[in-house]
């Protein structure tokens, strides 16, 4: 799916390209683990603060993300079969991954309606950056979830099913959405995408499926919501705000007194 050859890489055998493969996928889950830290992934939107996301820390963010899978990619011997890391079969991927993306869309307007009552549409302004984070995002997170850690345990002789439950695990606690004060249903939400991405590399033989379903439903949770990933606690939004503000209907304000 990528990957270059490098003069002098294939000279070095293929046990310790492996293990530094093995090393630089750790790094890649550490750097999903401080994804809040570059404003990056689910974590693109304004802060507690009410500050914006820093364009030159999410920037650095997918710089090192992609950077350190095309380095696996690259040193791995054989980084297509065991890791997953090719589209897989192509039709099943496609269609695999469109039934993938429904079933993220309707999750995404179920979970609109149950927290805002409606479907909240973001600002047009705020679209391309928002679907260039969540394509973004999820190409590096089934890269590294569901390609790499879910095919080096497999490789190892773990249980595909063991490995898939376990990757998911992974990548549920690497989006740090369990913290105190994160809404829980993002976490459910999280960890069933990460069960269905790892079931559809298996049958797929590669990440494609999984990336096209989740890359679907992550810009259908950000269009649904105005969000990335975490919509904010209830009463706490701008126009919930502004509605507690209002005066009820029927009430009549009255002047102050003067003097």
């Amino acid at each position: 799916m990528f990957g270059l050859p490098i003069p002098g890489v294939d000279e070095v055998p293929d046990e310790l390209r492996v293990l530094i493969a093995l090393g630089l996928m750790l790094l890649l889950i550490l750097l999903r683990l401080d994804a809040e830290r570059f404003n990056a992934a689910e974590y693109n939107d304004t802060d507690r603060w009410g500050r914006r996301p820093s364009l030159i820390r999410r920037i650095a963010f997918y710089i090192l993300g992609l950077g350190l899978v095309f380095a696996v990619v690259t040193i791995h011997p054989r980084a297509a079969g065991e890791l997953y890391l090719t589209l897989g079969e192509r039709l099943g991927a496609l269609i695999l991954g469109l039934a993938y993306g429904a079933i993220g869309l309707a999750i995404a307007v179920g979970l609109a309606l149950w927290r805002y009552r409606r479907v909240r549409v973001p600002a047009m302004s705020a679209i391309p950056v928002a679907v260039v984070n969540a394509v973004v995002t999820t190409l590096m997170d089934e890269a590294v979830f569901r390609g790499m850690l879910f095919g080096f345990m497999v490789t190892a002789g773990i249980d595909p099913n063991l490995a898939n439950l376990t990757q998911a695990l992974v990548y549920a606690l690497a989006t740090r959405l369990g913290a105190p004060g994160r809404p829980w249903y993002m976490l459910v939400v999280v960890l069933a995408a990460g069960l269905a991405g790892g079931w559809l590399t298996g049958i797929t033989g590669g990440i494609g499926a999984a990336f096209l379903g989740h890359a679907i439903s992550r810009c259908a949770i950000f269009f649904t919501t105005g969000h990335s990933g975490i919509p904010k606690p209830r009463g706490t939004e701008e126009e919930e705000v502004e509605h507690r503000r209002r005066t009820p209907d029927g009430w009549q304000v009255l002047d102050a007194p003067e003097g």
